[in-house]
């Protein structure tokens, strides 16, 4: 089939939800994880699917992607060698030959990039050093393939970290770890993945972070940077090589890079002890910066006297153990560190929670100032600091308010606090007994009604105690 690279380079960059689609379409099975999706979409391919299934992956592949979109272009024999050619893994420089024309020019093989350092990761080895992703020709999905080899040690290392626990994962503490990043050489560089990357290794689909979605049209949507364990899908052997296969989408105006490490995965608590290991900053250094923020500006009519400061860490809500605050940061108020590397242990950000500013491993340290406070107070969370350095617990005023639940509760509780006051007064003196007199009949109609005096009349008192009869 003259168009299975193309097509297969539009599957690999196919979301769940489009091979779910396809593969309802073609009749098969459309559950399961994004691996297995890819693997069964991939056989349609290899076994040879029929034209309306081609018209199903091209329909698919223009919805994400735009039908404006210039679509790619199956490389010519005469400019991928690894179509014709075999691959000698021995005699190659696990780089594929450079492009004949490129408007990036002629790229280094090895180029001087250097990635960042990952804090929870030890680099043991390098097993590849960071090579150039070189574009053949003017195709538009480009495909490299690279090889490396484990010494007899690395391989031991690497089985014996592996957790044998029953019902445990498959997870090593020493991992081969795959990472990408943009070919700029003027800093160090972070994680960065290439445009519709795919990995294979060994033949098997590598596990790369989901896209983040993007309501955005035409854009692809990007993923996240952060490195790769490809220690599962590797052969731990010395004798046997492992193949790395990419395919991406070539970016003529940026270069990427490919790097495969030897690590070792830390924990929080051994960042946490190293942490510790640096020592805590003097409290000296503390006091002066107080007395810095807090020094009279003869330029500026308003004057701050207090600086208020927590206790808390604004991250766990609790009472700090660990006050830890970067050096990049100019604010006072720090946080647990031991929460801070717990938190970045699930999702590394290095980002201050209280100035959302950068705030990375090696730019931590102990407040040895808040150690102090924390030392001397043990129920106090809040406290100020002073001109002169000194510090002094947060007064807070407290006030106690009754409120009332409803206006019913209200008047049956004032009831109660009425009867409770009288029973504890003792009786109350009876009042004397008022005469009442009847302003509603006349002189000529008092003998008449003598006889019917005695009957009760509906009454009505007034503010002074006066009965007034109702009845004209």
């Amino acid at each position: 089939m003259a168009d299975l690279p193309e097509l297969k380079h539009m599957v690999m960059s196919f979301r769940v939800s489009e091979l779910q689609v396809l593969l309802g379409y073609a009749g098969r099975n459309k559950t399961g994880r994004k691996t297995d999706l890819m693997g069964r979409a991939l056989q349609l391919l290899q076994k040879g699917c029929s034209v309306p299934i081609q018209i199903k992956i091209r329909e698919l592949y223009n919805q994400i992607f735009g039908s404006n979109r210039r679509k790619p272009t199956a490389p010519k024999p005469g400019e991928d060698g690894s179509i014709n050619c075999p691959m000698d893994y021995s005699n190659r420089m696990h780089h594929d030959p450079a492009p004949h024309s490129s408007s990036l020019g002629m790229l280094p093989v090895h180029p001087d990039v250097k990635l960042k350092h990952l804090p929870f990761y030890d680099c043991v080895a390098e097993l590849m050093k960071p090579t150039s992703l070189v574009p053949r020709g003017s195709s538009k999905f480009q495909e490299n393939h690279y090889s490396f080899h484990l010494t007899p040690q690395q391989a031991q290392d690497i089985a014996m970290s592996r957790d044998f626990r029953p019902g445990a994962r498959c997870e090593y503490t020493t991992q081969i770890q795959l990472r990408f990043c943009l070919l700029e050489i003027s800093c160090e560089q972070d994680d960065h993945f290439p445009p519709s990357i795919c990995v294979r290794v060994n033949g098997k689909m590598a596990p790369l972070p989901n896209p983040i979605p993007t309501n955005k049209p035409g854009v692809e949507p990007k993923r996240p940077g952060r490195p790769v364990d490809i220690t599962p899908l590797c052969r731990l052997s010395p004798t046997l090589p492992n193949q790395i296969e990419v395919s991406w989408a070539a970016d003529f105006g940026r270069g990427f890079c490919i790097a495969i490490f030897l690590v070792k995965k830390l924990t929080s608590d051994t960042l946490l002890g190293r942490l510790k290991q640096f020592g805590n900053r003097h409290a000296d250094h503390t006091r002066a910066l107080i007395k810095e923020k807090l020094a009279h500006d003869p330029d500026s009519e308003i004057a701050t006297t207090c600086l208020r400061v927590s206790l808390t860490c604004p991250l766990g809500k609790m009472r700090m153990t660990i006050p830890t605050r970067a050096s990049t940061c100019t604010h006072l108020q720090c946080f647990d560190g031991s929460t801070y590397l717990m938190m970045n242990e699930k999702k590394s950000t290095w980002m201050c929670p209280v100035c959302d500013k950068p705030a990375p491993f090696h730019r931590l340290f102990i407040d040895g100032y808040f150690v102090e406070i924390l030392q001397e107070t043990s129920d106090m969370n809040e406290i100020q600091f002073h001109e002169d350095g000194t510090w002094s617990p947060l007064k807070t005023s407290k006030e106690h308010h009754v409120i009332s639940c409803s206006p019913a509760a209200h008047k049956s509780s004032h009831k109660e606090s009425r009867s409770s006051s009288s029973s504890a007064s003792g009786p109350a003196p009876k009042k004397p007994k008022m005469e009442v007199i009847d302003l509603t009949i006349s002189s000529d109609e008092d003998s008449d009604t003598e006889s019917e005096c005695d009957s009760p009349q509906p009454m009505s008192s007034n503010a002074f105690g006066d009965v007034i009869s109702l009845d004209s």
